[in-house]
């Protein structure tokens, strides 16, 4: 079961609604990494997540994960995942007491003695309803049913939104202690890059449903920089040699993608480090090409 290579295998996956088209998305997460899915709201990565919990059927390609056909393995594969969303998919009737016997029916490998050391480690009560949780506490208890059953893989969506800094923190560091293991993955979709610039090791950024960069963190961020120059200067800049220019009332700042070969291209141009942030903002105007 071990003898993987990527976590999550998705080939030429299409899903049309109304107004919206998820179109040829493509991706792999290595095992044993985390992968930070980008794009702002809207841009699909709710609709791919639907599509790897079988939720929404999609119109083509195909998903693989843990080494398995998600449509063939579709209950082997979610014995072994877990998924996290912004919003509490559980009962708020129930008591974190209540949902812990609901679970240990729910999955053969769940380890009630790990559950209730992670309720302890939260700080989370065991018999106070959910719906008097706050939203940190909520999400909290989400991620402590998901790692309780030994999931090989798992899957956020939006999972950090709206929380506190210092509960954001606290939750990437449970996810830094769950990735030790070789055989564990996470999957995080979020529009919160700085989350993403602290534990990611790969990235995807998805813009409309289309899929604009995939690879590996800090090989984006190595190569890609921020370049500044004045208006005039800019007219020499080749169109072929960046992905979109921010133009200002006192000059141009322009993402190139080879950052390496645009300092021996133009001698003299300033070419600064970038961050996540900065790449998706530039890569969403990629089609304007400039902006301001």
């Amino acid at each position: 079961m071990n003898d993987y290579e990527n976590a999550i295998e998705i080939k030429n996956l299409t899903k049309k609604y109304d107004g919206f088209t998820l179109d040829n998305v493509s991706f792999n997460v290595p095992k044993g990494s985390i992968m930070g899915f980008i794009g702002q709201n809207g841009a699909g990565k709710t609709t791919t997540i639907r599509a790897l919990l079988n939720i929404t059927k999609i119109d083509g390609g195909s998903i693989s994960m843990l080494g398995m056909d998600l449509y063939e393995n579709e209950y082997t594969i979610k014995e072994q995942i877990a998924a996290v969303f912004d919003e509490l998919p559980f009962y708020e009737g129930f008591t974190a007491k209540t949902l812990g016997i609901m679970f240990d029916g729910l999955y053969s490998n769940w380890d009630k003695e790990q559950y209730y050391a992670y309720l302890e480690r939260f700080h989370l009560p065991i018999k106070k309803k959910i719906k008097k949780f706050s939203k940190g506490m909520k999400m909290k208890l989400q991620i402590a049913t998901a790692l309780s059953h030994g999931a090989k893989l798992l899957i956020m969506d939006e999972a950090t939104t709206g929380l506190d800094p210092v509960v954001r923190n606290e939750i990437l560091d449970i996810f830094r202690d769950y990735l030790v293991n070789e055989d564990t993955s996470i999957l995080m979709s979020s529009h919160i890059t700085s989350d993403l610039d602290k534990i990611a090791d790969s990235v995807t950024f998805i813009d409309n449903g289309k899929i604009l960069l995939t690879g590996y963190k800090d090989e984006i961020l190595e190569n890609h920089g921020m370049a500044k120059c004045s208006r005039e200067d800019f007219k020499e800049i080749a169109a072929e040699d960046y992905i979109s220019a921010r133009i200002g009332d006192f000059g141009v700042d322009f993402l190139v993608a080879d950052k390496a070969a645009c300092k021996n291209k133009y001698s003299g141009l300033l070419i600064e480090n970038t961050n996540l942030e900065e790449i998706m903002l530039f890569y969403v105007n990629k089609e304007k090409k400039e902006w301001s």
